[in-house]
């Protein structure tokens, strides 16, 4: 009994949240109230709170999915020992599981933009999300024929998020078809990391290295 419902509960979230990233889709995020998504949903307005606090955490909640999917869409990125092939697969994947969005990624980046916004990457609220997807860029640098100083090794998975950010920004407003100018991006930039993290290795690039990591322990505590 417990099973099914926990499984009937599972599929009214599910359906709560396609209710609302379809109303997001056609009438916009500020636009949206919580009881029309209810209505869309075909529950009742106290069922949709019972589930979902409001509309930031209905975004949470595609943030989740979406993150989800990526790592599943990531998997065989790991296939490779290449690092340059993982980075690329990682951050393409991305591409590939969040295309049916695109229309609407820059109203959500409308409010994810204020840094106060629980809706902001970087906000408590995301941390969940934010270190599943650090994560797959932890797996590409590990295991991979990637050999840095071990100081970097650390710090590079969060560095390459911070990357996967600026291309997701580039992403939401790139207008080209298939969203063909972010992929000539992806496919420009992964070669470029790959060989200036590699060239950390010269003993006269290390210095800076070091004090970059220093710079980003520094901000990290402050």
């Amino acid at each position: 009994m417990a099973d099914k419902l926990t499984s009937k509960a599972t599929q009214t979230r599910a359906t709560i949240v396609d209710a609302a990233l379809g109303l997001f889709r056609s009438g916009g995020y500020d636009a949206t109230t919580m009881r029309a998504i209810a209505d869309e949903a075909g529950v009742s307005l106290g069922s949709a709170y019972y589930y979902f606090s409001g509309k930031e955490e209905l975004v949470q909640a595609f943030y989740d999915q979406l993150q989800a999917d990526h790592a599943v869409a990531a998997e065989s990125s790991y296939a490779s020992a290449a690092f340059a092939d993982r980075l690329r697969g990682v951050l393409e994947s991305f591409l590939d599981v969040a295309e049916p969005f695109h229309d609407f990624g820059g109203q959500f980046f409308r409010n994810a933009a204020d840094p106060r916004s629980p809706l902001s990457p970087f906000s408590a609220r995301s941390t969940p999300a934010r270190e599943a997807s650090t994560e797959l860029f932890r797996r590409a640098v590990e295991g991979s024929d990637l050999k840095v100083a071990p100081a970097l090794r650390r710090e590079l998975p969060e560095l390459l998020w911070l990357l996967h950010m600026g291309v997701v920004l580039f992403w939401v407003h790139d207008d080209s078809d298939g969203q063909r100018r972010t992929r000539t991006l992806v496919a420009g930039v992964v070669p470029l990391v790959d060989r200036a993290v590699r060239l950390t290795r010269l003993p006269l690039v290390r210095g800076l290295v070091d004090d970059l990591l220093g710079v980003v322990r520094e901000l990290r505590g402050a």
